[in-house]
């Protein structure tokens, strides 16, 4: 487990942070700009030292105020990749990558220049200074060094907080590869719920120096409570999906779900493998019969579950299908239509258009590390 539970002092900014999150996967540091999130991975790599508490990271305890313990950073075997990629320029791609292994033993380092260099597609970059990349490729070689360094644990920093949705789109399967390929446990923070829902395994978030939820990813993005800290028109649910089939006609995949499937545009990942989809509440409309004369494919039976007002105009509606529940963003006037109330059978419609690449991640294949 990766154990938080410290105080900080920043002038007027006060950090009184606990949560415990298993040392596995990727868990995600979110909330708004100033919220505290960089405070924390900050603390955690021992760039700033807690006023108070502890930090532990499976068996080893980088800090301990009561016992006067405090591992000095270059001793916690910690990487780290920032928003920018502070890449050496008076070295090549590859002094850059190199220089990474450089600060671990030669006797302990489990991860290979070679595998490092493939999994980030970088080998036809190795001759070239970082002022010749594009923005997208300097931060890959910033995730190679850090990774060359052979980390215990893995810390970014809105790594793609500096990069355009193309950058973006180029660098997310690179996370995820890594994620999957060397088992390293991530922690990755960002105030961007799209890469967030994409990458995350575990969710804590930050709101004005204080932890508000920590939990799996479903847990935390299904809690109507925390839908003023998620954003009204970005909280929704993850579906656990897999691939059933792809339809090259009309260039559709069906995936399905414990409770029902989705027609959403092509998948690029073959039949069987798992992948993660988010359902934005604002996405999903209700109906009380089945509609057949609309152009929206995915209607789902479900059962309403929750019902939460919002901003005095708004009804967050938490449905039940099957052992999965999402949830539907409409109108208080919609629900007072409706006659909505807890266990009401109802249609939750998803239209296939709203399910882009945004709303996609592919969760851990079967036989990673």
């Amino acid at each position: 487990m990766i154990t938080v539970d410290v105080r900080k002092r920043l002038g007027s900014f006060s950090l009184d942070a606990v949560f415990a999150a298993p040392s596995a996967g990727v868990i995600a540091v979110f909330g708004r700009s100033g919220a505290g999130k960089t405070t924390v991975i900050n603390l955690i790599a021992g760039i700033l030292a807690p006023d108070s508490g502890r930090i532990s990271v499976g068996d080893t305890v980088f800090d301990d105020t009561a016992a006067r313990v405090s591992v000095p950073p270059e001793r916690r075997r910690v990487g780290f990749v920032f928003q920018d990629s502070r890449l050496f320029p008076h070295l090549s791609v590859e002094g850059n990558l190199r220089f990474g292994l450089t600060r671990a033993p030669a006797a302990d380092r489990p991860l290979g220049f070679g595998p490092v260099v493939d999994v980030l597609g970088v080998g036809h970059l190795l001759g070239r200074r970082p002022q010749t990349l594009s923005a997208g490729e300097r931060q890959r070689i910033a995730l190679g060094r850090a990774l060359l360094a052979q980390p215990r644990l893995l810390l970014m920093d809105e790594p793609l907080a500096a990069l355009d949705g193309p950058r973006k789109a180029e660098i997310l399967p690179y996370i995820e590869r890594l994620r999957d390929q060397f088992g390293l446990p991530i922690i990755y923070v960002s105030h961007s719920l799209d890469e967030v829902v994409r990458l995350a395994d575990h969710l804590v978030v930050v709101s004005d120096g204080r932890v508000a939820a920590c939990g799996p990813m479903g847990d935390i993005l299904s809690r109507l409570d925390l839908q003023p800290l998620l954003g009204r028109f970005e909280a929704g649910a993850v579906v656990d999906c897999v691939v059933a089939a792809h339809d090259d006609r009309y260039r559709l995949s069906t995936l399905v779900f414990d409770g029902g499937q989705l027609r959403v545009p092509i998948v690029e990942r073959p039949v069987g493998e798992a992948v993660r989809v988010r359902l934005r509440a604002r996405d999903v409309a209700l109906a009380l019969s089945e509609p057949t004369d609309v152009s929206i494919t995915n209607r789902l039976p479900g059962t309403v579950a929750g019902l939460a007002v919002r901003d005095g105009m708004f009804v967050d509606v938490a449905v039940r299908l099957g052992g999965t529940t999402i949830r539907a963003l409409i109108s208080q006037e919609s629900q007072d239509r409706l006659g909505l109330r807890i266990g009401l059978p109802v249609w939750a419609l998803v239209k296939t258009v709203a399910l882009d690449n945004r709303s996609l991640g592919w969760l851990r294949r079967t036989g990673a590390v």
